[in-house]
């Protein structure tokens, strides 16, 4: 009898890692009168497979380590161990090829149609009991591939030992490797379809990998952490963001602190120092720059090739979540920048994965970012389209992230962004808008307003397109928040300005409430501004020392008393000199100096006033939360302006004077009568400041100004702002 026999064809094509489907030579195969059994054991001299009805020999067909034999009468066995020798020495290995499908025909449709909003949970590699037997479950999407194979450690790399099943219908590929477990090393090596091998890959769904440089991913687990932040999570579903105080603190992980010998924190230690520091200065929540593993620590993560994977400088991604909950623990909300514009082109990462274009555009006008030499992905594919919506929503999750921070959004939403006139695909109207982007971040965003309700998106855009904020239907986009890039670029051009001049611009301030209720805004001054050669935010400023300190001061209460949401980067608090750099962490030692302490000391009180006073932030996103009281004071750089809460509680006025010189007797307009008690002096000695202006309380008398009920006269320091609020609320006369 010989009909079982495997064709020597076939065992080449095996021996050669050309055999498209393994399943169908190795393993266990009903044949006429029995059961068939193959194995691939290299190395082995004998192999025995151990069956229910006991061990079969198998012959060995191919000095390589290719066996089979015949059990006649036999059934299909459940899953069964080989028994492999060579001279004495003796192993016993699990038949991977015994073992039925890991995935189900609901996993190929919910792909394929682009709707499996958590593919993070079947594809990648998952450490589970699978029909009885401890071990991994691999899958992987590469439809143009030949074949694919999980290597690692557990199998010396060699791409023969475990190719893996197709599911033709889906372009998965799956294979569950009894005996692998957690902490196992591994990539897919994939042959293309012009058969050529690609390089090795690391996984897109892994959930940790290597220390850079090496690239290989980790078999891990991210879903039995212990949380004990319940409480936390069942109340952000109920948080409406826009009308909550926010004030965020942007931490790049990698160089906030670093040991003495130049080795990167772990999440445990960040934890452990950021998050009471964050806290003692009044911060709502922490945004980290990327977290996802990233190749190249100059890139700040904005590269990334594991866009499932916390990155391994700073240990396990248990460790990540441990600090997440402790933040939620000590009342701090936690945002991640997520990075869905574009991909590096590592051998090791997305790019040409199964051999030429699949997570990127097929076409380079539209699936190469020439500025910064990355790949672009190909947002109307339907699979790469919910392979990013289900990372989003991971995040979210697994690791019980309060937002996601999306960069590059200008990036995603037009065709032309940063290439040539001749270098860029227009749409069949000629438009330069990218409609499948359009239509991903419309799905991303309804996705995590259903299954994540509470958490926020906000959008890095800086075009004036309509709708950032809006719900997501025709250009309203669904974001919850959107950087003000436009306030941002303004207010600091204004304040570089020697401040003679500054009258001369006093649109660059005035003009940002034009638009400030466009979009719901945050107010960025994030690392982007202290960086590349722009110097810090104190560096920046013209004048003495002094002068220096005060506007920096004058600015952050400006920045504070304006209508958004606050975000502000490390170190920017306490005002260095020295512009950001990854690779060093920052300069804590200016903290023993008074004019630095005092700038921290402000940050701190601001915090607090924003946090204590609704006026600061129940209607940032909308108009009836501001009024001017003079927006035209150009000759003398004096801007005052009201703040509201919308429900009848005490207003805020904000005063802000851009000039060096002290301006006694300067005269607002003020909705009450009465005593109102200065909040803020932003010139106060304990910030550092001379202590000139207006404290404690003054007296608004019944004379109108400006279309004001009242008036006040104050006495504004120099280079410095003032909040007041009344002492008694509602006047009499409103009572």
């Amino acid at each position: 009898m010989t009909s079982w026999r495997a064709e020597e064809q076939a065992i080449a094509d095996l021996l050669a890692a050309r055999h498209g489907d393994p399943f169908a030579l190795l393993g266990p195969h009903e044949a006429a009168g029995g059961l068939a059994v193959r194995a691939f054991v290299p190395g082995a001299e004998a192999v025995r497979a151990l069956l229910p009805g006991g061990a079969l020999a198998l012959e060995c067909r191919d000095p390589a380590g290719f066996f089979e034999g015949f059990a006649p009468g036999a059934p299909r066995p459940p899953p069964y161990r080989l028994r492999a020798t060579r001279g004495t020495e003796s192993w016993d290995v699990h038949d991977p090829y015994a073992f039925g499908p890991a995935l189900g025909p609901l996993d190929d449709h919910l792909l394929v149609e682009g709707t499996h909003a958590r593919l993070y949970e079947r594809l990648g590699a998952h450490p589970c009991v699978h029909e009885g037997v401890a071990g991994t479950r691999f899958a992987l999407w590469a439809p143009n591939a030949l074949r694919v194979s999980v290597v690692g450690d557990f199998n010396d790399w060699d791409g023969r030992r475990h190719p893996m099943r197709k599911r033709v219908d889906s372009g998965l590929w799956e294979i569950f490797l009894p005996g692998v477990a957690e902490g196992a090393r591994y990539k897919f090596e994939i042959l293309g379809r012009d058969g050529a091998l690609c390089p090795l890959k690391a996984d897109p769904y892994g959930f940790a990998a290597e220390l850079r440089p090496a690239t290989a991913s980790i078999v891990a687990r991210t879903d039995g952490f212990a949380w004990t932040d319940d409480a936390w999570m069942a109340a952000r579903t109920a948080r409406d963001t826009r009308r909550e105080p926010m004030a965020i603190y942007e931490v790049h992980a990698g160089s906030w602190r670093r040991h003495p010998d130049g080795r990167f924190y772990t999440w445990d230690e960040i934890a452990e120092a950021l998050i009471p520091y964050a806290v003692d200065l009044g911060f709502t929540h922490l945004e980290f720059m990327p977290v996802n593993e990233h190749p190249l620590d100059a890139s700040w993560g904005y590269q990334p090739i594991g866009l499932h994977a916390a990155t391994a400088r700073h240990g396990p991604p248990d460790g990540l979540a441990r600090l997440i909950d402790r933040a939620h623990a000590a009342g701090l909300g936690v945002i991640l920048d997520w990075v869905p514009a574009h991909f590096p082109l590592d051998a090791a990462g997305l790019a040409r994965f199964d051999g030429g274009p699949l997570y990127e555009h097929p076409d380079p006008r539209r699936g190469f970012l020439p500025g910064w030499g990355t790949a672009v992905f190909d947002f109307g594919r339907r699979e790469v389209a919910a392979f990013l919506a289900a990372n989003a929503l991971f995040w979210l999750e697994r690791f019980h992230a309060d937002g996601l921070r999306v960069d590059a959004v200008s990036s995603m939403l037009y065709l032309d962004y940063d290439r040539a006139p001749d270098a860029w695909a227009p749409n069949e109207d000629g438009s330069n808008v990218n409609r499948d982007a359009v239509a991903f971040l419309q799905q991303v965003n309804a996705l995590i307003a259903r299954e994540a309700p509470g958490a926020v998106t906000c959008a890095e855009e800086a075009s004036a397109w309509a709708g950032i904020t809006a719900p997501p239907a025709g250009t309203g986009l669904g974001f919850r928040l959107k950087w003000n890039m436009g306030w941002m670029n303004d207010t600091l051009r204004y304040v570089a300005k020697d401040p003679v001049h500054r009258r001369h611009h006093h649109d660059l301030v005035t003009f940002g409430l034009m638009y400030a209720w466009n979009e719901a805004f945050i107010l960025p001054l994030s690392h982007d501004e202290v960086v590349h050669g722009k110097g810090t935010l104190l560096g920046r400023l013209p004048g003495d020392d002094w002068q220096r300190f005060a506007t920096l001061r004058c600015l952050y209460a400006h920045m504070w008393g304006h209508p958004g949401k606050k975000l502000l980067f490390m170190g920017q608090e306490f005002a260095p000199w020295r512009e950001w750099s990854e690779t060093r962490e920052c300069d804590w030692w200016l903290l023993q100096h008074a004019p630095h302490r005092g700038v921290q000391d402000l940050v701190r009180e601001l915090n607090r006033l924003h946090r204590t006073h609704p006026a600061l932030h129940a209607r940032d996103c909308e108009p009836e939360g501001f009024r001017w009281i003079e927006a035209d004071d150009a000759d003398r750089s004096v801007f005052s302006w009201l703040r509201y809460d919308g429900a009848g509680g005490r207003p805020v006025a904000v005063v802000t004077n851009f000039t060096p010189l002290p301006r006694p007797g300067h005269v607002i307009g003020l909705p009450a009568a009465g005593a109102w008690r200065v909040l803020l002096n932003t010139d106060a000695a304990r910030f550092g400041g001379s202590g000139a202006g207006s404290a404690g309380e003054v007296t608004a008398e019944p004379s109108g100004y400006r279309d004001l009920p009242a008036s006040a006269t104050l006495d504004l320091p120099p280079l410095g702002a003032l909040f007041l609020e009344p002492v008694s609320w509602p006047p009499p006369e409103r009572a």
